[in-house]
């Protein structure tokens, strides 16, 4: 697919790199936004990128909206050019599968889920493939995930499963809306895996926990003091099932600010990544795990 160019109102011009989420489409869109911030247009007052897309936002009586829409469209080309790779971090995230306080929640909305019987792992599970729980979890853990837009709420990451399309997760979202979920939710929905930086109203199936805090508005979390938000578009994360010892004792390691995120500055080559993505997965494995 070609990208396809639209405006939104007066001041935004949205810009869809492919109908459906890859990371050949994240990297185009990565690339685009690149260079429309290098190239430092006027009038451009601020770009947000998505999965697969982004918008470009404006000020009209500074710039045109036909000649901002020239401008990338030139940039389109140049960025198809450009060699995927990327200097980003890979991140390991300690995560309490089937922890007590997703599970409490998720029994409180059964009526709104497709298996008010089951919980949200063993439907996942199920509708997978997978013989079990256990099994699941191994798969949900077992794979690296590429951090493809973070927002909708703040800090919140949208992760996506660094595997053949094939084995790729596939859960739908509750088919009502909770209007609660625990605070650092671990949670998924359609192909995308997240992290709930909040705690609110949400609809993706309820997996586990992590202890480690993602976004601090105050910033007096120690690995959050130059910014709020802990993730960028790019990371590559690793999650790694605990249990309730390590569980307790990272929060208290967070309470006293004496815990560390796990994280590794990698290059990442996309290419080599589709040539074999099996090897390539064992490779970051092994960085962050430091063999």
């Amino acid at each position: 697919m070609k990208p396809r160019y639209t405006f939104g109102g007066d001041e935004h011009l949205f810009v869809e790199v492919d109908e459906e989420m890859s990371l050949d489409a994240f990297f185009k869109s990565l690339s685009m936004t690149r260079i429309i911030a290098e190239r430092a247009i006027e009038g451009v007052t601020e770009i947000c990128p998505a999965n697969a897309s982004f918008q470009v936002k404006f000020d009209p009586d500074v710039v045109a909206p036909g000649a901002l829409l020239e401008e990338v469209r030139s940039i389109e080309a140049e960025a198809g050019k450009a060699d995927p790779v990327l200097q980003t971090r890979l991140i390991e995230i300690p995560v309490f599968y089937q922890d007590p306080w997703t599970h409490e929640t998720l029994m409180r909305f059964r009526e709104r889920h497709q298996d008010p019987q089951g919980t949200d792992l063993e439907y996942a599970a199920r509708i997978n493939g997978y013989s079990s729980v256990e099994a699941f979890i191994a798969a949900h853990s077992g794979s690296p995930w590429f951090v493809s837009m973070v927002g909708f709420v703040a800090g919140l990451p949208f992760m996506y499963q660094m595997v053949e399309r094939g084995r790729q997760i596939q859960v739908p979202k509750y088919l009502r809306p909770r209007t609660d979920t625990p605070k650092l939710t671990v949670g998924y929905g359609g192909c995308f895996s997240c992290i709930y930086s909040v705690r609110g109203a949400g609809g993706y199936q309820m997996f586990g926990i992590t202890p480690m805090p993602i976004f601090d508005p105050d910033q007096k979390t120690n690995y959050l003091e130059d910014f709020m938000v802990f993730f960028r578009p790019g990371d590559i994360v690793k999650f790694r099932p605990i249990d309730r010892v390590e569980y307790d004792r990272t929060v208290e390691a967070v309470a006293k600010n004496a815990f560390k995120p796990k994280i590794r500055e990698v290059e990442f080559d996309l290419r080599a990544f589709n040539a074999d993505i099996k090897g390539y997965n064992a490779r970051l494995e092994g960085m962050i795990n430091g063999d």
